[in-house]
């Protein structure tokens, strides 16, 4: 019984010992594999995201007759929840449960988010008259789309970065297969 209760721990043992190899080349093979599409292909998720967001809380602001700082704060929670909730949907749909994929989807994309965040309501702010346009006038929708583009050119080196180093998007990248 003795030698039965040590063949198995000596097999778990094994067992767990190959599976921490794997996690180990498994992690090494995504520092390693950091490409410009695939960082790009992080950034473009979490600039869908924060576009909704952002159009979405633009569109509230104005409805209720906001000012500029309720409105820009609303379309930046706004940009974070769509942006949470995307990455969200795809690891949940894998079958992790919520909270194990809540923290995958802040682990993914807290920092893509906050620079993209940055970057857009940055422009917004600098670019005259961009703040008062409404959702009716063409600088409202030339400003958005300028500073969207703007914050995914600065973004995507933040994303490639992130995922060379096994964090933010990479995080997610296990649950794609």
């Amino acid at each position: 019984m003795q030698h039965e209760a040590h063949a198995e721990h000596t097999e778990h043992a094994h067992h767990h010992e190959a599976h921490a190899h794997h996690h180990g080349a498994h992690a090494h093979h995504h520092a390693s594999a950091a490409t410009w599409p695939m960082a790009a292909q992080a950034t473009l998720h979490c600039l869908t995201g924060c576009a909704i967001g952002e159009v979405l809380g633009m569109v509230i602001g104005t409805a209720f007759g906001w000012g500029n700082l309720p409105t820009m704060i609303t379309a930046i929670v706004l940009a974070f929840f769509f942006g949470y909730s995307l990455t969200l949907r795809g690891v949940l749909k894998a079958g992790v449960d919520f909270r194990s994929a809540f923290r995958v989807a802040l682990a993914a994309d807290t920092l893509s988010i906050a620079v993209m965040e940055l970057i857009d309501n940055g422009v917004i702010l600098v670019w005259p008259s961009a703040m008062d346009a409404m959702l009716g006038d063409a600088l409202f929708w030339i400003s958005l789309a300028a500073s969207l583009v703007l914050a995914f050119v600065v973004t995507t080196p933040v994303n490639k970065w992130m995922i060379g180093r096994g964090k933010g998007h990479a995080a997610v990248h296990q649950y794609h297969h």
